[in-house]
């Protein structure tokens, strides 16, 4: 196994080491909130440009948006206290609201985060971009008529419905415009003094981020919806799993999202202790570079797809983490078809290799972060495609030179993570599903179907056609019909696992309550006395 990184896990056993020599028993300060997580995939704090899912959970509590998206998948009124749908847009009316900075959030500051986005054109911006809203028209379609208000027109591409839901992700959060405009150097539109600092209106400010080592939040205590409970809020990185139990046990932290399922088992019914087990509407994906010559062949797709042993990997390794489901929508979701008949079947994976002209097998590598549980499944993934002939050689390394990898189409395999951003089908599986320019000069690298260069004309019509469909059931029928077109086509970007996200909390920790879309809020958070 190649490491990008070394020493990544000998610094993890001297910390375990460590720990394991103290004897006493810590206890965090009542009115700080200790997580211990993998900040691996934390590469810039700006929400107009990082998409990861940490750094997602910092920046939604640095930031608020028009509108949100509840738990419960919702839409409800944040910066907007109010909205009026017409047949050519949304009219917003903006709540009474000011930055950390003391500054009075405006319309103009969301015209300004909104251009913004689109401007930079960087991963963040894909979700907009893909109902047509662009760096082109955004100054046209979205408009501040007066201070409160601002008004975002349809793009003529997409329903209004389906717009609240995007502008309830992180990328639209509203920046405090005076403040990054101080720090414009050399038209980067604020990028690189917002990447490590915050000009948010959320209940916590950016007080510190080491990559890597922790991130530091300060209470908002001007915040709208009342000062948090919570003064400071320590998010460490603590990719080891059993440093991260042992901390949780000793009380070091208050919360751990990076246990291994071994790890997270022994807090099973332990006193104390609380797990939640979080649904996300996302996967596990085995990303497949259909640039490849092994891999451009849908019998190669297919034989993978018949090479692992799924039904093995969720029982010993995903735990908590996943179950087997290789259609990119949750099972529970309305419309959702069956997954397809792919299971570990050595010989009818061979058998399509032959009809590929590979009989002999090939090598590729596989690319991962080293977190769990991607480690391990990259690990069963080998083991398992070594059955039919393919010598997987797995290369971890730290998430900026993962996602660069992903980005930059420079892996054969790659274990990434996805998300829902509603929770329907199109939410879902609008990632896998739309691909509108497959050509290298496109450079769409915030595009998860470009990333593998998988050209799918015929699949992103028909999602595009779901995106515009007003009337409810025959929006259902495309629906069916964009999973089916999917399974047949032998994807590149391979579901593996339905995502969940589990945590321990000490039992103190009250009101953390874990959200689908990687944006669990924690104003509300309070500890209790030592029980």
């Amino acid at each position: 196994m190649k490491h990008f990184r070394k020493g990544l896990f000998v610094g993890a056993a001297i910390s375990l080491l460590a720990l394991t020599a103290s004897a006493a028993v810590a206890e965090t300060p009542k009115d700080q909130l200790v997580i211990g997580t993998s900040l691996a995939q934390v590469l810039s704090l700006d929400p107009q440009q990082a998409t990861e899912g940490k750094a997602n959970e910092i920046m939604c509590n640095l930031y608020d948006r028009l509108v949100l998206a509840t738990p419960g998948g919702k839409i409800a009124p944040q910066l907007a206290e109010s909205w009026a749908i017409d047949d050519k847009g949304i009219t917003f009316k903006l709540r009474e609201a000011a930055f950390a900075s003391g500054n009075p959030v405006t319309s103009k500051d969301v015209v300004f985060s909104l251009t913004r986005l689109l401007k930079m054109n960087q991963a963040a911006a894909a979700n907009l971009k893909r109902v047509g809203y662009n760096a082109d028209n955004v100054e046209k379609l979205v408009t501040a008529p007066d201070e409160r208000t601002v008004r975002i027109d349809l793009s003529g591409e997409v329903t209004p419905e389906l717009l609240l839901y995007r502008l309830a992700m992180v990328t639209t959060s509203v920046v405090d415009s005076v403040e990054v405009e101080k720090h414009v150097k050399d038209n980067d539109y604020g990028n690189a003094w917002l990447r490590t600092n915050s000009a948010g209106s959320g209940p916590f400010t950016l007080n510190r981020w080491t990559p890597n080592e922790i991130v530091i939040l300060d209470v908002n205590k001007d915040y709208v919806g009342g000062e948090p409970k919570m003064r400071r809020v320590v998010i460490r990185h603590v990719p080891e799993s059993q440093v991260e139990r042992l901390m949780l046990e000793r009380g070091d932290i208050d919360i751990a999202s990076a246990l291994s399922a071994s790890d997270l088992a022994t807090f099973q019914d332990k006193q104390g202790f609380q797990i939640q087990r979080v649904p996300t509407g996302g996967f596990y994906v085995l990303s497949m570079n259909a640039g490849n010559q092994y891999l451009s062949h849908p019998k190669v797709r297919e034989a993978i797809a018949y090479g692992i042993d799924y039904a093995g990997i969720e029982k010993t390794i995903m735990g908590p983490y996943g179950r087997v489901r290789t259609v990119p929508v949750p099972e529970n979701y309305e419309y959702a078809i069956s997954s397809p008949d792919w299971h570990l079947d050595v010989e009818k994976a061979k058998s399509l290799l032959a009809e590929a002209g590979f009989k002999d097998g090939f090598s590729l590598s596989l690319k991962t972060i080293a977190q769990t549980p991607r480690i391990d499944l990259a690990t069963a993934i080998q083991a398992s495609l070594a059955q039919i002939g393919i010598k997987v050689n797995i290369q971890q390394g730290n998430g900026s030179e993962i996602i660069a990898a992903h980005r930059a189409r420079d892996f054969d395999l790659l274990i990434p993570q996805t998300g829902a951003y509603m929770p329907n089908v199109l939410g879902s599986m609008e990632q896998f599903s739309s691909n509108p320019d497959n050509s290298k000069e496109a450079n769409n690298a915030g595009n998860f179907v470009w990333r593998s260069a998988w050209d799918i004309p015929e699949l992103t019509k028909l999602t595009a056609k779901a995106s515009l469909e007003p009337d409810a059931k025959k929006r259902g029928e495309l629906y069916v019909e964009m999973q089916k077109m999917f399974v047949d086509l032998k994807p590149a970007v391979l579901p593996l696992f339905e995502r969940y996200e589990p945590i321990v909390l000490n039992a103190r920790v009250k009101d953390y309550v874990g959200h689908p879309n990687m944006t669990t809020r924690l104003e509300a958070v309070t500890k209790a006395e030592t029980e």
